[in-house]
């Protein structure tokens, strides 16, 4: 798919960006932070039983018409086609996110490589959770300083050669495998997301948004606001609050909302 003049201009209106110019690395850093400012990464559709459909008709109904958020290979999957209509280079990787037990499956996290006008590479990610605001270089071995903290991104050896890990203060984050990828290649992993009891995405229910001075979170029946400054505030919401919290916090309104996690039913 390649978005229409409308729905760029839609989308862009969606995170509050206007057309660039160019596609240089200034307007992809500004649209990188108002995505994340606009949109939040959720997992609600899991919890309300809506399928999620990696196709970018789907995704663009749900992000930019129902002005609703989503996961890394909604949210990733549709910036990059918001990123090709305008004139950048991008390529779609495949990723391991690391946890307590080590890197996670092939295909757990989507991230995009993206060539600018000039020719530079970057890492753009904005559905990672708390990660950059900004997009990093596609640089390997460099310290980068970014506003949410120090970022590196060093070569791993793979079986198809080099793969990439990208690390936060010194801690791995996720994994990426270099080779190009189709948004169609996630489907399987995404099913798996959606259905298994052992996926983090079935066991909790999120929707979080980065702000101009913090983070806003619901995660569960809990609200929790936190500052850059260290201020840090949690409070629990009754089951009538939450679809007021999510319409004030996060632009959209539900008709129902899920006060549980499904794996739990």
């Amino acid at each position: 798919m390649t978005l229409t003049a409308d729905q760029v201009t839609a989308y862009l209106a969606r995170i509050g960006a206007g057309r660039p110019a160019r596609p240089d690395a200034e307007a992809l850093r500004e649209l990188h932070l108002r995505h994340l400012r606009a949109v939040p990464f959720e997992n609600l559709s899991i919890h309300l039983g809506e399928p999620i459909v990696l196709e970018p008709d789907a995704l663009f109904d749900k992000v930019v018409e129902r002005a609703r958020g989503g996961f890394c290979y909604e949210l990733n999957g549709l910036f990059a086609e918001l990123l090709e209509a305008l004139g950048y280079r991008v390529t779609r990787l495949a990723g391991r996110s690391h946890g307590e037990n080590g890197f996670g499956p092939l295909f757990d996290h989507l991230a995009l490589r993206v060539a600018d006008a000039d020719g530079v590479e970057w890492l753009a990610d904005v559905a990672y959770g708390r990660h950059t605001d900004l997009p990093l270089r596609f640089d390997l071995g460099v310290d980068q300083l970014d506003p949410t903290g120090g970022y590196r991104l060093d070569a791993e050896p793979g079986p198809d050669g080099a793969d990439v890990v990208v690390s936060r203060e010194g801690e791995p984050q996720y994994l990426l495998e270099l080779r190009p990828r189709t948004l169609a290649d996630f489907e399987v992993c995404c099913w798996w997301q959606q259905t298994s009891p052992t996926s983090h995405f079935t066991r909790n229910v999120l929707c979080t948004r980065r702000t101009e001075t913090g983070r806003v979170t619901v995660s569960g029946r809990t609200l929790i606001e936190s500052e850059d400054s260290g201020g840090r505030t949690e409070r629990e919401l009754t089951v009538d609050e939450l679809p007021k919290a999510y319409a004030r916090l996060f632009g959209f309104a539900l008709d129902r909302v899920p006060d549980r996690p499904r794996s739990a039913d």
